[in-house]
């Protein structure tokens, strides 16, 4: 079934950041949610995690800095033990294996603590944790922002490959457009706290209908970049 939210708004100290907004991803489905800083994306974001999160397995956030996720006092194998212990699931070792594998983790040690390892391996291990449950929904809010350009488009290959073999739906939040092409089979376009397009990502890019849209493929720069 696929996942729908209705009147999705968030408000903060009397100012609207997101207006009302209904959103439906369908099962697998590959989004991009695209707008300038200061849009709401990330906003949009939490606020989907907050709604759906009642559910329990629906959906799983990463945000843009593996900082926020990992404790650089504690192994990432306790960090490991801990999500599967807050989704209520039994430790499994072919799960790990699988998830770390598919990664490009499968050799990295896990008695060490986050700060061992690159911010890439870091932000993979992070995604990998995401993905424990299986999640119908997985938020990637601007995943690699942290990154250098040629470790992004590897992380990003990754993940969509193992998306690929699964029944996980993606809203991918960035401001690069280049990144939302290559990723998304939809685009949104977040201008002002407010979805102002929504279209294939092929229409999108040849033919642009809002303004803001417009505006993000007249720079054209991010047609090159290596993500």
């Amino acid at each position: 079934m696929s996942l729908r939210v209705k009147g999705l708004s968030v408000e903060r100290a009397g100012r609207t950041i997101l207006h009302q907004t209904d959103l439906t991803i369908g099962v697998g489905e590959r989004i991009a949610l695209v707008g300038p800083s200061g849009s709401g994306k990330s906003t949009l974001g939490h606020a989907l995690t907050d709604r759906l999160g009642g559910q329990s397995g629906v959906v799983a956030l990463v945000s843009q800095s593996p900082d926020e996720a990992l404790d650089p006092l504690r192994t990432l194998s306790f960090h490991w033990r801990e999500a599967e212990r807050a989704l209520g699931l039994p430790a499994d070792s072919e799960r790990q294996l699988e998830l770390l594998s598919a990664l490009g983790l499968s050799n990295a040690e896990l008695t060490t603590r986050p700060w061992r390892w690159s911010r890439g391996m870091q932000q993979r291990f992070v995604i990998a944790m995401a993905l424990i449950g299986a999640p119908e929904l997985l938020i990637l809010d601007e995943p690699t922002s942290a990154l250098d350009p040629v470790i992004a488009a590897a992380t990003m290959e990754l993940v969509d490959r193992h998306l690929a073999a699964s029944s996980t739906a993606m809203l991918l939040i960035t401001h690069d457009l280049g990144l939302a092409a290559k990723q998304a089979e939809r685009i949104l376009v977040l201008d002002a706290g407010g979805i102002v397009e929504d279209a294939p990502t092929a229409k999108l890019i040849a033919q642009p209908a809002s303004s803001a849209a417009q505006a993000l493929v007249a720079h054209r720069n991010w047609a090159v970049l290596p993500c």
